[in-house]
């Protein structure tokens, strides 16, 4: 068995003296593990840092062994995410949503949407972050649905979602019960594109609850604190860029 495909990596761990097993979200083949041997030695460790593109060549006897890796770096932008404060944490986190999908499981979507998120770690990065996080939920099967109110069908005005069934809600339809209800910021149904420091904490807010109640405590995950560190970084870096 073997095949050839780009991909992000998302983290490596020793195995052996020399050896590593990396992680990559590959585009046409899902999340997937390999060995790489000599991963560990200074030519690949640079190679091998989460956040680049490379190319792997993954060969294995049985598809469902382990298999070797060859890599081969495209884009190795990890070394300029120490110059962005959230940038660290920003990788880490968004590695994290990838292990939430089920090794080897193709998503090219994911795959297209990390890479350019990780390309462009700029004062976009929060809103594209957000956006990151409601795409995985419509992968993993949890689909928000923000295009219409759950209540009258109404396109215009729609600026809260409801908790429990994860649909937009217009701002007369929901005035009722604007307590018990989420904010739906204006970027995540394309309203704009220019979210202020409120509305992408409201994002983050969104996504947050419905990745806690329908992903990880399902799953008995606990939270994660680094997704934290990112948001109060990168909203902190928004506001000083919005001031400016």
């Amino acid at each position: 068995m073997e095949w050839t495909d780009e991909g992000v990596v998302l983290g490596s761990r020793r195995h052996g003296e020399g050896n590593v097993i990396l992680e990559v979200m590959t585009r046409d083949h899902g999340r997937h593990l390999g060995l790489v041997r000599g991963g560990a030695g200074s030519r690949l460790r640079a190679v091998l840092q989460p956040g680049n593109s490379v190319r792997v060549a993954w060969r294995a006897r049985l598809d469902e062994h382990l298999g070797h890796y060859t890599v081969e770096g495209l884009q190795l932008r990890a070394a300029e995410f120490l110059a962005v404060p959230y940038a660290v944490y920003g990788v880490t986190h968004l590695a994290a949503l990838c292990r939430l999908l089920p090794e080897r499981d193709p998503h090219p979507g994911v795959h297209d949407a990390l890479a350019a998120i990780l390309e462009h770690l700029d004062a976009s990065a929060a809103m594209r972050v957000v956006q990151f996080e409601l795409m995985l939920l419509a992968e993993l099967g949890f689909g928000l649905e923000l295009d219409a109110c759950a209540a009258t069908g109404a396109r215009a005005d729609l600026i809260y979602v409801s908790p429990k069934s994860g649909r937009a809600v217009s701002a007369q339809a929901g005035e009722p019960w604007r307590d018990k209800l989420l904010r739906l910021p204006s970027f995540l149904n394309g309203a704009s594109d220019t979210p202020s420091p409120q509305e992408l904490a409201d994002g983050f807010a969104l996504t947050g609850f419905f990745l806690a109640n329908r992903v990880f405590e399902p799953r008995g995950l606990p939270a994660s604190d680094t997704r934290e560190r990112f948001l109060a970084a990168a909203l902190r870096s928004h506001a000083s860029v919005a001031a400016q």
